[in-house]
């Protein structure tokens, strides 16, 4: 059910309701406290083997920010019994594929390979567990790489850095006040000792869950699990901290010159609760109905029918412990980032003071209902999806149960929550703009 920027801003209104089958699992811990969860799916002879580790951005150490999405890169640099270099080689060799992603909240690796190579994927899985070879050589390759990815998808990108001013403005004692990305001048002055500590801490098997997913046989692969993972000894628990922030009670403003654009943009961003709330699924659906596709209600006002910005749109940043409800707009002709602050205001009012019509209600519905099944069309969106909800929502069910939660939400509560969330006193107001040398005369 959770959005993307691009997903949110380009998906369709779809018509009619979809359907999906039951999700069938089975889950077990193994001794050393590593969390199993099987998927057993015979329509197509392919297995995922999946590992994910609660250990995000926010896990960082605020003058080592990074580390955690460097990890995501050096833990492909090889093991003991994987030599340097070869963990692509014996993926592709082997007809799968493979990647990897960081977020504020976990870290996600995952194979895919033909089933009859299930045991491939859970060896490799487990050497990136028991035995990752973190040397210097392999974190100074490594750093070359991260800096290179942050000039191409951050530093040189348009708007690039829209969701990390956005953190930097909203949260001042949370890490999430700092993007997975990370400081590159922190990751030039961190020592190999500090790599090495890091991973000894949060890569271990109790702070992980293991996903296999597919054509498999269940009994072998048990077998399997436990020949290759029940061995590495239990890692000490970690005590994660607590973050809070106090309630913003007065509009937060900002500018950010972004060298890279030449138009600029308005983006309004709230705080709201972590994802595992209700009323985190409720803004959910308010970014829906506001902004999902050409038929959304500030699509229409603003981009068709008054012609005052290129695009506008919102989105429900979720995240474990709070989210981000952020809307944004590109304005155009002599219209300024205020107008449509001002314009998608007063669709908040709208949505604050009245019930949505009965019509958009159903068809809120039947977007969920679609997003339901595409997020489970694929094996690969069923082991992170299981994944995903044993490590962050703590009910791997919810892979089933959670489109129940959309469809008893009520039109009532998408009004209380625009008033509860969605007020100007409430949010941070980014003027983000083009550098002053690149703007538009």
């Amino acid at each position: 059910m959770k959005k993307s920027l691009i997903a949110l801003s380009s998906l369709l209104m779809l018509g009619g309701t979809a359907h999906a089958q039951k999700v069938a699992f089975e889950e077990y811990d193994l001794p050393n406290g590593l969390h199993v969860i099987l998927h057993n799916d015979p329509s197509a002879p392919v297995v995922i083997t999946s590992v994910m580790y609660h250990v995000g951005s926010k896990d960082e150490n605020p003058e080592r920010t990074g580390f955690a999405h460097f990890f995501e890169h050096l833990l492909f640099e090889g093991t003991e019994n994987i030599k340097r270099g070869e963990w692509f080689k014996i993926v592709t060799s082997n007809g799968g594929t493979n990647n990897a992603n960081t977020s504020e909240d976990r870290t996600y690796y995952f194979e895919v390979f033909p089933s009859n190579n299930t045991e491939l994927g859970l060896w490799m899985e487990s050497e990136r567990l028991m035995h990752p070879v973190i040397n210097q050589i392999g974190v100074d390759t490594q750093n070359e790489v991260v800096k290179e990815e942050k000039r191409l998808r951050v530093d040189n990108q348009p708007y690039g850095n829209l969701i990390a001013e956005v953190k930097k403005n909203m949260f001042k004692n949370h890490p999430y006040r700092w993007a997975p990305i990370g400081s590159m001048e922190h990751l030039d002055a961190a020592t190999l000792e500090e790599f090495q500590a890091f991973n000894k801490k949060f890569y271990t098997p109790n702070n992980a869950v293991l996903v296999v997913a597919g054509q498999i046989d269940i009994a072998q692969t048990k077998a399997w699990i436990e020949k290759y993972f029940g061995p590495i000894p239990r890692g000490v628990e970690i005590k994660k901290q607590t973050f809070t922030e106090a309630p913003i009670t007065e509009t937060i403003k900002a500018t950010y010159e972004d060298p890279n654009i030449q138009k600029p943009m308005m983006v309004a961003a709230y705080r709201i609760p972590s994802m595992k709330t209700r009323e985190a699924r409720v803004l959910d659906m308010i970014s829906t109905y506001l902004s999902n596709g050409k038929s959304s209600k500030l699509y229409k006002k603003i981009v068709d029918d008054k012609k005052m910005a290129l695009v506008v749109a919102a989105f429900n940043y979720a995240q474990e412990d709070y989210g981000q409800y952020i809307l944004y707009g590109m304005p155009q002709g002599e219209n300024t980032s205020a107008d449509l602050v001002r314009e998608i205001d007063e669709e908040i009012v709208k949505l604050q003071t009245d019930l949505i019509s009965e019509k958009d209600f159903q068809k809120l519905q039947n977007i969920n209902e679609s997003n339901y099944v595409n997020n489970n069309a694929s094996i690969e969106g069923v082991a992170e999806n299981l994944a995903t909800y044993y490590m962050l929502y703590g009910d791997v069910n919810l892979i089933n149960t959670e489109i129940e939660i959309y469809r008893s939400i009520t039109r009532e509560e998408i009004r209380d929550a625009a008033k509860k969330y969605l007020n100007p006193n409430q949010r941070l107001i980014l003027d983000y703009v083009p550098a002053k040398d690149k703007a538009q005369n």
